[in-house]
């Protein structure tokens, strides 16, 4: 029995004593790609990222047959939630969103004139920022450029965030008329003195009607996402935050944990530290949300996600067919992904690139008639394996050795004796076993999965960084 299996049938998780929490609950990558974003490197440009999509235009890529991902990011918000860590512009100067309309207009053009063939896309999702923020007729105009340029097949996934605070049903219906199948509410808290403390401000009711509204249309699928650990907090005021979430039966759930980064993230800079939850109350706030969306019949999914059974996530965890990647936990098969906009990261063949963080570079490269990518990764041989590695730890909790030692021609306790040796403080503290031809992830080494990930993260070894990272727990 799998790790999250164990878990749903015994309906209550293990609770991570206080000792275990200070010894395991530290900072750490989210690994939603390895080697992870901090790794790219300024060394790889506009040309490598132009080389490697003209490699998969001509077929000559690993998964080049298999239809994209696309993500684009909309960068402009109204205002600011202090917690936030995205790359955002606030603004409430919608007229901004035309030049960078136009922009992404080029980008795409840019793109395809590299790819040099048609290309199919099975998944397509907007982020930000507040995607929302743009018009109908803005929406209209990038989904009409999209059409264009690539080909979404039938039955695409093809997702949007939506800031509650900024639509109406009617603004809903026309996402829906425009394709969009999936949609995601960001509701965080539903407690009153988080949501000043936050600076988002958006009543239990005004979600509840949008979300009626959105399963009325016929959304395929209705996400929500929460963060605990966020100021003011408790763990009786979260609880009845979940209550209410399982109350709306959204089909899947997105449960975060806050990461304060003040020294990286400056809207942070306005939350104060002492309205903060501490390690244990934290660690509390997870335990109970976990309980509590189980005995409501949610499929714990992994780390930060839980779907309803009959959901394609919830599904695709039974069938061993989860992948993750820069939006979390997917159903789409490990596949090529491009990005658009400002700060956007794709993924191409063996590599990943991002584009620049600041409207004026990103607009200057574009000008200049070059992608506006600003650093990227080329993996060699010992990333491929370590990637696959984690990325079985984070979606399945387990590592078959066979599959990876025929898939990469290595013998796994000699290339991970060392790994294997440092597992033992987690073997011992009874969140993982180490089977005859496999590493098992427990019930409760779930809470802290990203810390038995880091092990195989030979970056990460030798980094002594690591608290830019959010902590795990």
């Amino acid at each position: 029995m799998s790790a999250i299996s164990s878990l749903a049938s015994t309906g209550t998780p293990p609770i991570l004593c206080e000792a275990l929490l200070r010894r395991f609950d530290a900072p750490g990558p989210r690994y939603t790609s390895y080697p992870t974003a901090d790794r790219f490197v300024e060394a790889f440009g506009p040309a490598d990222t132009v080389r490697a999509l003209s490699q998969r235009g001509q077929g000559a890529t690993v998964g080049s047959t298999v239809p994209l991902s696309l993500y684009v990011h909309i960068p402009f918000c109204e205002s600011v939630c202090y917690y936030c860590a995205c790359n955002k512009v606030i603004t409430k100067h919608h007229e901004r969103a035309a030049e960078y309309l136009d922009a992404l207009d080029t980008e795409i053009d840019l793109v395809c004139g590299a790819l040099d063939s048609a290309q199919s896309v099975s998944q397509l999702h907007f982020g930000g920022g507040s995607p929302t923020f743009l018009s109908n007729v803005e929406l209209d105009h990038v989904m009409a450029s999209l059409r264009r340029a690539f080909r979404i097949v039938p039955g695409a996934e093809m997702s949007i965030e939506v800031d509650p605070r900024t639509v109406t049903s009617t603004r809903l219906d026309f996402l829906s008329q425009l394709g969009f199948n999936r949609i995601s509410f960001g509701v965080q808290d539903f407690n009153a003195d988080v949501q000043q403390a936050v600076h988002r401000v958006q009543p239990f009711e005004s979600v509840r009607d949008l979300m009626k509204s959105a399963r009325d249309m016929g959304f395929e699928s209705i996400n929500a996402d929460l963060i605990y650990g966020l100021p003011r907090q408790t763990t009786q005021s979260f609880a009845r935050t979940v209550a209410q979430i399982a109350e709306l039966r959204p089909d899947r759930i997105a449960l975060y944990a806050y990461a304060h980064l003040p020294q990286r993230f400056k809207p942070q800079r306005r939350i104060v530290p002492a309205e903060l939850p501490g390690a244990s109350q934290r660690v509390s706030m997870l335990g109970s949300a976990i309980a509590g969306f189980l005995g409501q019949g949610y499929t714990y999914i992994g780390i930060d996600h839980f779907a309803l059974p009959d959901d394609a996530l919830a599904v695709a965890k039974r069938q061993g067919r989860l992948h993750r990647n820069f939006q979390g936990y997917s159903t789409q098969p490990d596949c090529d992904l491009i990005g658009l906009g400002v700060s956007a990261i794709g993924r191409i063949g063996a590599s990943y690139h991002q584009n620049a963080k600041t409207l004026p570079e990103y607009y200057d490269a574009l000008r200049q008639g070059q992608l506006p990518v600003v650093r990227g990764v080329a993996l060699n041989r010992d990333d491929l394996v370590r990637r696959t590695v984690i990325m079985a730890l984070m979606c399945q909790g387990r590592v078959e050795f066979e599959s990876i030692e025929l898939s990469h021609l290595i013998t796994m306790r000699e290339y991970f004796k060392g790994e294997l040796e440092q597992l033992s403080p987690l073997v011992d503290a009874g969140l993982v076993e180490i089977e005859p031809g496999a590493i098992q992830v427990t019930p409760a080494g779930w809470y802290v999965v990203r810390a038995v990930a880091m092990v195989f993260d030979r970056h990460l070894q030798t980094d002594k960084l690591r608290e830019r990272f959010s902590r795990i727990i």
